[in-house]
């Protein structure tokens, strides 16, 4: 059986990115309905890109896409922003109910999402999944406070400056966790390069 194509980290980054990206730019030139319209054209851009470059489709983008292009038409079709806005909400909220799901169940889902880039112990993707449900309620919470409090230009802005950032810090601090319950601590990357 042939190994599994993979998306370069780089391209992949830019894959998940660029649609906030243009979201963004859009929104700042043309207003949150064409920053809406343009950004579920990009999502299903890079879902389809990504699809062409490995041969299959991963779960999270594809349920981000699906999210996307409902709260996205809705918004389009009702002309109302609030739409878009709780977007974010819902999808942090099924990510993190779905972990949270697998943990009452004694399923590790992140596990099983992960388990070609990462190699831990049953304790590892156990405390990893912990914290990956804090962290969605996390920002589903915060997603609200913004959208509900602020201009819709600065909730744009905080999707990509604010969560983005949070997002990459995050995932930045689990390196100990990482570390500490590799299943094979040997196998486990260094820092140094190797």
């Amino acid at each position: 059986m042939a190994e599994k194509q993979k998306l370069n980290p780089t391209l992949k980054l830019v894959l998940d990115i660029g649609p906030l990206v243009l979201f963004f730019a859009a929104n700042a030139r043309f207003g949150i309905f064409a920053a809406t319209a343009a950004f579920m054209v990009a999502v299903l851009a890079a879902l389809a890109f990504a699809y062409v470059k490995t041969r299959r489709l991963e779960i999270m983008p594809l349920v981000t896409a699906v999210i996307v292009v409902i709260f996205g038409g809705l918004t389009l079709f009702l002309h109302n922003a609030e739409f878009i806005k709780i977007k974010p909400t819902i999808l942090y909220v099924l990510f993190g109910g779905v972990l949270l799901g697998g943990l009452a169940f004694n399923k590790l889902w992140l596990g099983i999402l992960f388990d070609s880039v990462f190699d831990l112990t049953e304790e590892g993707w156990r405390k990893l999944t912990w914290r990956w449900v804090i962290f969605f309620f996390f920002l589903a919470v915060l997603n609200e406070i913004v959208w509900r409090n602020f201009s819709t230009d600065t909730w744009v802005s905080f999707k990509l400056f604010g969560v983005v950032p949070l997002t990459l810090l995050f995932g930045a601090l689990q390196y100990p966790l990482l570390m500490k319950y590799a299943a094979n601590p040997e196998e486990a990357p260094t820092g140094d390069g190797e």
